[in-house]
């Protein structure tokens, strides 16, 4: 009865409010073209052809926005939750549709990056400076991208080469006497392009920890350093090949709590490379071979108790993916072979040290009429756990030229982590039973377009057997369901842009009917920009429910609600000054228990850009 009531209210919010956006949506203006994204079909497609819902944060986006950190911009850009343990470079990530961080995905430049140990990407350790486009990608993915995507997955594009010479700079300061450098240059000519960057970062940072944590606090400044690299090369052989390849590198020292008197440094270091080459063997088909390695490396050092054994985590994975587009009469057929080693390494002996998974997959996209489809299939063989088939399959209707509706079915497959299995502390117990995690998501949505105004409703199911707790001693639950609504609407009347976020969030333990720990029933995401000549003002909302922060729903994290502003000033043809105001009402708050969240910061950055 009480998953019931819960579930008419879900239903009963997003209703309620879509008369409300849909009301807002009669200014006149020029329509805008259509999005085109990659990651939901792995090739480009327009964005109103999907059967799923993906978000689109653009470098405008990322400049405007209040995040100084992936996962906060993505919380105020992409309608996501995360998650800190307090502050710059500290252990953070992001729940999509409730999901843990670890059934998320994270590709740079369509390289797998992440940690094989601890099961998630380092997220604080990707510099937002180097990044041009962030995509989305919601609900299961595993049948298109493999193993772990149970919520979804993150694409980053960095800034890529563009004809001619267009160098970039920009200097950030700020409040806990921040400091941001970062430049670079893109360029090329005829069949070459290319594109560098580098950035500095020193945060002086406030303290991680709080007394509600007693074993690790210690009021002290938590600073977080950092050094990054990004380069790409694009080198067109003739009119149908091509060969590419790119870097990321980051290194970041970051300071920690770690009980009273004792603070932890830890070195986090990014790798990512890749290479590849594309070509056309007929008119309608290409094949590309790229080969990827990502790497993801931790060592944490107590300086202040002797003899402490460094805390060392690291991850390599080497990937080789073929790749073959065939464009067909009923749509786009992708059709590949993917292969990926992770070997891992710790402070700690475990039991394995690599795993290989095989793949084969296929796919079909397309549309016709008012109809449009998505099918696909994979199936991975994993060297610990065997054989996993996933499927997803889609489909969207146009009724009319304003109203669209689309439906999809995914499954997922997610294995436990190095550490879920292996690791053993006084703190954490890894159990080399587990099992892997099996998903079945369902997903309705429906969008109203008129114009530059853009109304989406989502209705999203996610049943997950199997799936592994956080906490000190991971099991396997039977069942958890994840289940929701999204409500959102973004749009433009003239020289104004809104934009606007409900998510409401039933993320249960199907056994005991607790909810799972550090998510919230509901997120408001609200956004708006106003530009006037050379001016540009803007202003963001991000109110988070109430969640707890553990399994039994015995300690509650409080609801919170932080306002941000922004202005910027183009006082030349390549140069602006912008500054912000993040959290203005110096909220505290806490997205797990014991860790400090920014109060009120004040940045102002000059940026250098050529038109």
């Amino acid at each position: 009865m009480k998953n019931t009531l819960n579930s008419a209210r879900l239903a009963v919010l997003p209703l309620a409010l879509s008369s409300v956006f849909a009301s807002l949506a009669f200014a006149q203006a020029t329509p805008a073209l259509p999005e085109t994204v990659v990651t939901a079909t792995r090739v480009e497609t327009r964005a109103d052809q999907l059967t799923s819902e993906v978000i689109v944060v653009d470098r405008e986006a990322i400049e405007r926005s209040a995040g100084r950190t992936l996962p906060e911009v993505l919380a105020r850009t992409a309608s996501v939750q995360l998650y800190s343990n307090g502050g710059r470079g500290k252990t953070a990530g992001v729940f999509i549709r409730g999901t843990e961080s670890r059934h998320t995905i994270l590709l740079i430049d369509g390289v797998r990056y992440g940690s094989a140990t601890l099961g998630t990407p380092a997220w604080d350790n990707i510099p937002v400076d180097m990044i041009e486009r962030i995509e989305v990608l919601k609900g299961p993915a595993s049948a298109l991208y493999g193993p772990d995507a149970a919520g979804g997955v993150v694409q980053i594009f960095t800034r890529r080469g563009t004809k001619g010479f267009a160098p970039f700079a920009a200097v950030t300061l700020g409040s806990n006497s921040y400091q941001e450098l970062s430049a670079g240059l893109r360029g090329g000519q005829d069949n070459v392009s290319y594109a560098l960057g580098v950035s500095h970062t020193d945060d002086k940072g406030f303290s991680a920890t709080n007394s509600k944590v007693p074993l690790s606090y210690n009021p002290d400044r938590d600073g977080f350093k950092q050094k990054a690299f990004n380069a790409s090369v694009d080198w067109q052989l003739n009119s149908d090949w091509k060969l590419s390849a790119g870097a990321v590198y980051a290194d970041g020292t970051n300071h920690f709590d770690d009980g009273p008197g004792v603070d932890t440094k830890s070195d986090a270091r990014t790798t990512v490379l890749r290479a590849g080459v594309e070509g056309r063997i007929t008119p309608d088909w290409t094949t590309r071979l790229n080969y990827n390695q990502g790497t993801d490396r931790s060592n944490a050092v107590v300086s202040a108790i002797p003899n402490s054994i460094p805390g060392l985590f690291e991850t390599q994975q080497d990937q080789w993916t073929w790749q073959n587009d065939v464009k067909t009469p009923v749509g786009t057929v992708v059709a590949g072979a993917e292969t990926l080693l992770q070997k891992v390494n710790s402070s700690q002996a475990y039991a394995v040290t690599e795993r290989r998974i095989n793949a084969v997959f296929a796919g079909l996209s397309g549309k016709e009429n008012s109809h449009s489809w998505q099918l696909n299939a994979r199936r991975d063989d994993n060297s610990q756990f065997g054989g996993s088939s996933t499927g997803y399959a889609g489909y969207g209707y146009q009724f009319n030229p304003n109203w669209r509706a689309h439906a999809g079915y995914g499954t997922s497959f997610v294995a436990p982590s190095f550490n879920q299995l292996y690791w053993k502390s006084t703190y954490y117990n890894g159990d080399p039973l587990l099992q892997p995690e099996q998903g079945k998501n369902l997903e309705f949505g429906v969008d109203w377009t008129q114009d530059n105004h853009h109304v989406k409703l989502i209705r999203f199911d996610n049943k997950i057997r199997g799936f592994i707790t956080s906490g000190k001693a991971p099991v396997n639950l039977p069942r958890a369901r994840i289940e929701g609504w999204t409500l959102g609407y973004d749009g433009t009347f003239d020289a104004l842009t809104l934009r606007a976020a409900v998510d409401a969030l039933d993320p249960r333990n199907e056994l005991t009917g607790k909810l799972l720990p550090r998510r919230s029933k509901s997120q408001v995401t609200l956004g708006a920009d106003y530009s006037v000549g050379p001016w540009n003002f803007g202003g963001s909302l991000l109110k988070v429910g109430r969640r707890y922060d553990d399994a039994a729903n015995a300690k509650p994290l409080a609801s919170y609600t932080t306002v941000d502003l922004q202005a910027s000033y183009a006082f030349a043809r390549d140069w602006n000054v912008q500054a912000k105001l993040n959290n203005v009402g110096d909220r505290e708050y806490e997205t797990a228990q014991g860790y400090n969240q920014p109060g009120r910061q004040f940045f102002v950055t000059l940026r250098y850009t050529p038109k």
